[in-house]
């Protein structure tokens, strides 16, 4: 693709080149005019579905944008929201104009809003709560309206502060239960004392809060704007402040020092949405996917910074480090329970996603395994990085061992290089197309590998679940519509079927003097399907659904906002695999066997309850309720502790060459233990391997009819 992307930079070049166009300006405002003008610019000549900027498109921007800025209902009034809504069908008239009247009336309310709410929490916060009364806090601020007045604004405050207190309150009467049994010399304290630490917790909590934001600048509010404008064409398109630019450069760089974990937010909460392999999260064990960081606390401070309500951006500045420092993380589990967790902050090296290999026995054949956390490719001609190029590598490796089948697991594989898909798949098949490819700066497009060599011919399994994206969803499709896989895992993958360039602002400027203007990123190009089908929302079904974590809280590119469409465009010209296995007689015995599997069913009804936990959005305020309630959901949650019992009779081993390299690498050594461990507890792969033992059944009556017959 980077062919790709300087023919489009260049166009981008010269059509902005023709414009008449001033580079200087003179403040802020001016360059922000001028940013609103080179995105709109961009996006209007350079994004794959360019957006008609409408009246409707305003109102869609506007939502948007005062969601982002006050989520909680908690700043603006009524009356405010009733001034800006004469703004509301004028946004596109303003963007055409390079008017920022709407965008810096909400600014200057939002900071006089802001400071009037610092003294309301303070307020607040100085008379104990009465945890006796009987009153509900109701976290659905969709279905909420803005208050009226101040005085109803700082009764929505009260009951804020009082859920968020409750929690705390909660925490310290349990550490002083626990540390007075086990130290007589501490004596348990009165309800008084503890409430007044839990409001005390709440208190230094919002101050860090509150610092942040007046530390914020107008240009960072900007920013803020622009991406409600920006997210209206999709998800994926996103602008970056130079700040943030540098911070995205720095992560493709695949170096940087912290904790190891990619997050994610949704509204106001800020959530783990992968770990990275060989990482201080990774290593520590304790951080899973899906868990909501709350606070932060630096390594010898007292204090811990809330960043619920903070951009992921800046809620990194907390998270990442020095080497060799610590930070405690407060979370919220995925079961619900809350819990601190401390971890010592290294350099983390995003090259551990490199793919691996493992053999295995069932049923007294050999299969092997192949991990494939991302599809990388350094495009270096004289130090070639390719996972196309490592998997190829693996399999000659693992038939040297003798497998009868492979396993290729691209779950939680979010995508990459799209030229080291079409390679990897031709390791498969003989030749053909991979993916088809549309284009805003070109007709369509089918790439395809034209290698007639095979690299594996014997059976094949594909595992994936909702948070294979992109790449992964491209392979898997491809490998379907063949017939040369069965693809087992969720009921689709996540429903990515587009591809986004970045574009630094700065070169689309001549003699810039300006200061750093920022990049954007934005879709270029979507991916179909050689069958026709768009892999965008709808990804790929799976041949084999098998029930997951993920299935009922929401993930993927359809729950989104502003997500492209799925279309359908003509099929490429391809031939179904030709082999002996009977793949819809192996889907069958996998139902089968899914449907009787007492594990599986034990983690839908887990994944059920889970997501009611999530979608409860109403909560006492009533201590002896709220304790009730807690006590109810751990009690609950015991008969899903069997799930992590849960062991296969499978023993997995490292390949030959590999067990030379642990013998001298100790954290090479912990992360295949570490490993293999996983995978002998793991229901998904166990199927996987019934599947491939079903398919070699398969070859071997049908290629003994057919000898027959011959």
């Amino acid at each position: 693709m980077k062919g790709k992307y300087k023919f489009l930079l260049l166009a981008l070049l010269i059509a902005f080149a023709s414009c008449s166009f001033t580079s200087k300006v003179d403040g802020d405002g001016d360059k922000d005019k001028l940013l609103v003008r080179l995105i709109t610019y961009l996006l209007d000549q350079g994004h794959f579905a360019p957006q008609d900027i409408n009246d409707d498109f305003s109102e869609r921007v506007y939502d948007d944008y005062i969601k982002q800025l006050d989520p909680f209902k908690r700043y603006f009034l009524k009356s405010d929201i009733k001034e800006f809504e004469a703004y509301k069908s004028q946004i596109d008239d303003q963007l055409k104009a390079y008017d920022l009247a709407f965008f810096d009336l909400t600014h200057q309310r939002l900071i006089q809003r802001i400071s009037e709410s610092e003294e309301i929490y303070e307020k607040i916060l100085e008379k104990p709560f009465d945890y006796t009364k009987d009153e509900m806090f109701d976290s659905d601020y969709d279905k909420m309206d803005y208050a009226k007045n101040k005085r109803e604004l700082k009764e929505r405050w009260r009951k804020q502060l009082k859920f968020s207190t409750i929690a705390n309150y909660d925490e310290a009467i349990e550490n002083n239960t626990l540390m007075a049994e086990e130290d007589d010399s501490v004596d348990l304290k009165s309800e008084k004392e503890l409430e007044a630490e839990a409001r005390e917790i709440t208190r230094k909590s919002l101050e860090e809060l509150f610092t942040y934001i007046q530390e914020r600048q107008r240009k960072d509010w900007f920013g803020v704007y622009i991406n409600a404008i920006v997210r209206e064409f999709d998800p994926h398109t996103f602008y970056f402040t130079p700040e943030d630019k540098d911070r995205f450069d720095v992560d493709m760089s695949g170096k940087f020092e912290g904790i190891g974990a990619r997050l994610q937010r949704k509204l106001d909460v800020i959530s783990i949405s992968e770990l990275i392999s060989g990482g201080p999260a990774w290593r520590q064990n304790e951080l899973q996917e899906g868990d909501q960081i709350l606070k932060v606390r630096q390594e010898n401070e007292e204090k811990a910074v809330n960043i619920v309500g903070m951009r992921i951006e800046d809620a990194v500045k907390y998270i990442k480090g020095p080497k060799g420092t610590k930070v405690t993380l407060s979370v919220k589990k995925v079961d619900g329970t809350l819990k601190d967790i401390t971890i010592e902050r290294d350099e983390v090296v995003l090259e551990e996603t490199y793919a691996k290999s493992s053999t295995v026995i069932k049923d007294g054949k050999k299969f092997g395994i192949i991990n494939l956390p991302s599809f990388y490719d350094n495009f270096d001609r004289n130090n070639r990085i390719s996972c196309a190029l490592d998997v190829k590598k693996e399999i000659i490796r693992l038939k040297k061992e003798g497998i009868e089948g492979v396993v290729l697991d691209l779950r939680d594989n979010r995508g990459g290089s799209l030229g080291a898909v079409v390679d990897m798949a031709g390791l498969f098949i003989e030749e053909g197309p991979i993916v088809q490819v549309k284009s805003t700066t070109e007709d369509k497009r089918i790439l395809s590998d034209t290698d007639k060599s095979i690299v594996w011919d014997g059976p094949l399994v594909i595992m994936v679940n909702e948070l294979s994206a992109s790449a992964s969803e491209i392979l898997a499709a491809a490998m379907q519509d063949y017939k040369r896989a069965v693809v087992i895992g969720s009921e689709q993958t996540f429903g990515k079927g587009t591809v986004q360039n970045v574009v630094d602002l700065n070169r689309m400027v001549r003699n810039n003097s300006n200061g750093d203007l920022g990049a954007i990123k934005f879709t270029t190009d979507k991916y179909y399907r050689v069958n026709g089908g768009s892999t965008q929302l709808k990804g790929v079904k799976s041949d084999i659904i098998v029930p997951d974590r993920y299935k009922y809280i929401g993930i993927g590119e359809r729950t989104q906002d502003n997500p492209l469409s799925w279309d359908k465009i003509d099929s490429a010209d391809y031939k179904v695999w030709e082999n002996y296995y009977d793949y819809d007689a192996a889907i069958e015995k996998s139902k089968q066997r899914i449907a009787n599997n007492e594990q599986l069913r034990l983690i839908d009804e887990n994944a059920r309850w889970i997501n009611e936990i999530r979608d409860n959005e109403t909560f006492s305020l009533n201590y002896e309720q709220y304790k009730q309630r807690l006590e109810l959901n751990e009690e609950q949650a015991k008969r899903f502790e069997k799930i992590s019992d849960y062991k296969t009779n499978l023993t997995y081993n490292s390949l030959p060459y590999e067990l030379k390299l642990i013998e001298k690498d100790s954290i090479l050594k912990e992360k295949r233990k570490r490993w293999h461990e996983s995978l002998s507890k793991d229901v998904y792969v166990e199927e996987a391997l019934n599947v491939l033992n079903d398919l070699k059944l398969s070859y071997a009556i049908k290629n003994n009819v057919a000898q027959i017959k011959n």
